[in-house]
């Protein structure tokens, strides 16, 4: 199956925070896409500690959640403070 996130897996994180029915791109809607992908991802690594590609993309996944939710902690506090809080990511 590969990197991949499962359709309803991807389906239920864009519902925990999307914006209304059609949003599918906002800020926070990718953030919970990528929490759910680098949970995924995180456990894979766990059990395959030499794939050193998963690991890479790992990384770069973390970055770009972490670029997103300071976009949106700039942009909209109080969103960004529910988006983390829904995730629950810690700040």
């Amino acid at each position: 199956m590969g990197r991949m996130i499962t359709k309803e897996n991807k389906n239920k994180a864009i519902a925990k925070v999307q914006r209304s029915k059609q949003d599918v791109g906002s800020p926070e809607v990718q953030v919970s896409i990528l929490t759910e992908r680098i949970r995924e991802v995180t456990e894979h690594v766990k059990k395959n500690k030499h794939d050193f590609m998963a690991k890479r993309g790992l990384i770069q996944m973390v970055g770009k959640r972490k670029k997103l939710l300071k976009y949106l902690e700039e942009t909209d506090f109080e969103l960004y403070k529910k988006t983390i809080s829904k995730l629950g990511l810690r700040k």
